[in-house]
């Protein structure tokens, strides 16, 4: 018996998306992306499923999984919130930034809220080092960040989302 526990529908998915790399292993990366693009995030059972039709070990998709950032094992809020903590946005107080989102949208880094909108986390460098600190809000970048700016930014992101 299998230990894959997902709907035959997603299965489905996330086997046409491995024939699209013609099942090829060193495509694993590739494959990884979408099937995120897909599901929001990549579940054991979606990794087990990719590592059958790579033919790879479910422990090697894991470990890219694991290594990678971009890749998230839980689900995202519809509006992910990421701060980066490179040298010039850490030098320049992006861990005030990080806990201000924490205490407003009362979640740790790795969380969603219960709601399921916002979700934190942080990242190494966004390439925007002359507007440090920078956070990334549903794909904007916010930067020159105070604590301050926080509560204004998720109540426009709150209004993107009709909330």
């Amino acid at each position: 018996m299998s230990s894959i526990k997902i709907k035959k529908e997603v299965a489905d998915k996330i086997e046409a998306i491995c024939k699209s790399f013609n099942n090829d292993a060193s495509e694993l990366i590739n494959v990884l992306h979408q099937t995120q693009d897909y599901l929001g995030y990549l579940p054991t059972e979606a990794q087990e499923v990719i590592a059958k039709h790579l033919n790879i070990s479910p422990a090697k998709v894991f470990g890219v999984v694991s290594f990678y950032s971009f890749f998230s094992m839980v689900p995202k809020g519809k509006c992910p919130v990421a701060i980066c903590l490179g040298t010039a946005c850490y030098v320049r107080g992006a861990e005030k930034i990080v806990d201000a989102f924490s205490q407003r949208l009362n979640i740790n880094v790795g969380e969603t809220d219960k709601d399921g909108i916002f979700s934190l986390n942080t990242l190494r460098c966004v390439g925007a080092c002359g507007l440090a600190p920078v956070a990334l809000v549903n794909g904007q970048v916010y930067g020159r960040l105070v604590p301050d700016d926080v509560k204004r930014i998720i109540e426009e992101n709150k209004a993107k989302f009709g909330i």
